[in-house]
């Protein structure tokens, strides 16, 4: 008979240093077959599509960011409950979830919805989940989905491809009978994504062997997850799943995974060339200057939402203003993205491109590391629509055209500075709020520096005061003697 899979979810990656809280506004909820609309592979028509009758129940995404608002929280997973419970009997269920999410008052909260979730339907259905490699993978999470899969690249240019691995894993055990054996390892690694890049070594190694391992007979997937180093929370290290139908031989390859992974901790170096946010701009500067193409990223990596940073962090504005290089008539074109602020927008669309505005802005979600910046200047354009920042403004300041949104948005592409008519090929320097570049950036920089700016995902962990992570934590701690990478395999959900 062919097979009812429920399809159900919630994901987000959230720092809790951001002063940002995830609200309904953060989220794109779907339900019903809306929810199965979002996967291509499960079209009718296709292998996998035909394969099943997909049950669509309840999926909410949003943007990386601060810690979930608890009702929001409560809501959504109150709203997959139900929705299961009214599926009616299940074979399996497809949980699509990132991995890193937090909830304000809770620790673990992936663990917590599985957890929920088998108290409805029970410890029968198989569960597949494909998620983020940066997740935190808990035991109690490791012991409620059956076929948890990690993302293989960072960036995540493989997310769709490792969706549809999660979707074949499930169907294959359906078809098989069964339940598949998974053996977890926790590993005492917690490194910031931008030292763990698949770009670079040794994460391109490990995580290209991991087809290698998938390969041998009795395994299904072999998954590293390297953690997410903005949480504080006893889950946050980096994790090791093997899974497949026979226990030794799952066992012995997550052993040798966590090996390798812990003798390369001393490895991990950040994916491209770092400096202050001054020495980057002014190399970006030099760069242009002595006639090379353009143009040049600097990355304000301390207030990343992408990684979860608040995205109204001022410190980078502030000091791009105070260079004189930057703020004169016939100073280079530095792009600087960017602010949220809808009190600033309000003002700014107040008056008409080709104004000389000045408006206060920024810091009113996250003023601990710098209060709000004044920009005085040149009204560019005015933009509406956008389904994330929703009204956008930028402001010429000499050579600066300085970016501000209604509400958060990461400018991780060139098509989002495109949209707003700043053309990533026409500035000098590019400034935005990211850590590594994400592809399209990647593909037009020509020069780099990832500034280690201050901010909610500052990469110097050790600023940030994680108090509540298991210790000994790589790189927060000398380990005296190897630590105890043992292997748990774990068969029925408990």
């Amino acid at each position: 008979m062919t097979p009812r899979v429920a399809i159900a979810g919630m994901a987000i990656e959230s720092s809790i240093y951001a002063a940002h809280r995830a609200g309904y506004r953060d989220f794109d909820v779907r339900e019903g077959h809306a929810v199965v609309e979002r996967y291509d592979f499960l079209a009718p028509g296709t292998p996998l599509g035909d394969a099943a009758e997909w049950v669509g129940v309840f999926y909410a995404r949003s943007i990386p960011g601060g810690r979930v608002r608890r009702d929001v929280y409560d809501d959504f997973r109150s709203r997959i409950l139900t929705g299961l419970a009214e599926a009616g009997p299940l074979d399996g269920l497809y949980l699509d979830i990132h991995g890193a999410m937090s909830v304000e008052g809770m620790d673990d909260a992936e663990g917590d919805l599985v957890d929920a979730i088998r108290d409805v339907i029970g410890t029968t259905p198989l569960i597949s989940a494909p998620m983020d490699l940066h997740g935190n993978v808990s035991e109690r999470l490791a012991l409620g989905v059956d076929l948890p899969t990690a993302y293989r690249l960072a960036p995540h240019e493989d997310a769709w491809e490792t969706r549809e691995r999660a979707a074949r894993n499930l169907l294959r055990w359906l078809d098989r009978g069964g339940r598949p054996h998974r053996a977890w390892v926790r590993v005492p690694i917690l490194l910031p994504g931008e030292k763990t890049s698949t770009r670079v070594e040794p994460a391109r190694s490990l995580y290209a062997g991991l087809a290698d391992v998938e390969r041998q007979p009795g395994v299904t997937d072999a998954s590293i997850w390297i953690g997410y180093a903005w949480a504080d929370e006893p889950r946050c290290h980096a994790s090791v799943l093997v899974s497949g139908g026979d226990a030794q031989v799952v066992a012995v390859h997550a052993a040798a995974l966590a090996h390798r992974l812990w003798d390369a901790r001393d490895e991990f170096a950040f994916v491209g060339p770092t400096g202050t946010l001054v020495e980057g701009v002014r190399a970006g500067l030099g760069h242009v200057a002595g006639g090379g193409a353009r143009p040049y990223l600097v990355s304000d990596s301390g207030d990343n939402p992408g990684a979860g940073g608040t995205g109204d962090v001022t410190w980078a504005l502030t000091e791009l203003l105070a260079m004189p290089e930057l703020t004169r008539d016939d100073s280079p074109v530095v792009h600087v993205a960017s602010i949220f602020d809808e009190v600033a927008i309000e003002e700014l669309f107040a008056a008409r491109p080709g104004d000389t505005v000045a408006v206060t802005a920024g810091a009113r979600v996250d003023d601990r590391v710098c209060g709000p910046v004044r920009i005085e200047g040149e009204l560019v354009s005015l933009h509406e629509g956008d389904p994330d920042a929703g009204r956008i403004a930028v402001v010429r300041c000499g050579g600066i055209r300085a970016v501000v949104t209604e509400f958060r948005k990461a400018f991780h592409d060139t098509a989002d500075f495109r949209a707003i008519g700043l053309e990533p090929t026409d500035a000098g320097v590019v400034v935005t709020k990211i850590g590594y570049l994400e592809p399209t950036l990647h593909d037009i920089a020509q020069g780099w520096t990832l500034a280690l700016t201050p901010g909610p995902v500052d990469q110097d962990l050790e600023r940030l005061g994680h108090s509540r992570i298991m210790r000994p934590m790589h790189p927060f701690d000398a380990f005296s003697e190897p630590p105890d990478l043992a292997v748990r395999v774990l068969h029925e959900p408990d």
